[in-house]
């Protein structure tokens, strides 16, 4: 790559494709899980998704099932902020950029 072509949709290089969203899926470890209510009903937060916003920052939202049982709502709750959250979010990051800077290309 040459650094030539500057007038992409975003202003960026022509060459170089415009990735819109950047999230990953990271499951909570169980000593990190906590529960929210959300209309009426009790959920356990499992999963994390995480977004890597075009600024560089990361968001979080987390998803789980209402504790009574059924599979409930997909509805996100807010993750609160814990240190040990903040770690995990920072370190999924780390380890998902990893994974994207290994890829083989398309299978």
């Amino acid at each position: 790559m040459d650094g030539a072509g500057t007038s992409g949709a975003a202003g960026g290089r022509d060459d170089v494709p415009e990735v819109s969203a950047l999230a990953i899926n990271v499951t909570i470890p169980e000593a990190l899980r906590w529960t929210d209510t959300r209309r009426g009903a009790e959920f356990r937060l499992t999963t994390l998704n995480v977004r890597l916003l075009p600024d560089g920052h990361l968001a979080a939202k987390a998803y789980g099932r209402p504790t009574a049982g059924g599979r409930g709502t997909y509805v996100s709750f807010p993750v609160p902020d814990r240190a040990e959250l903040r770690a995990l979010v920072a370190a999924a990051a780390g380890r998902a950029a990893e994974l994207w800077a290994a890829h083989r290309g398309p299978g």
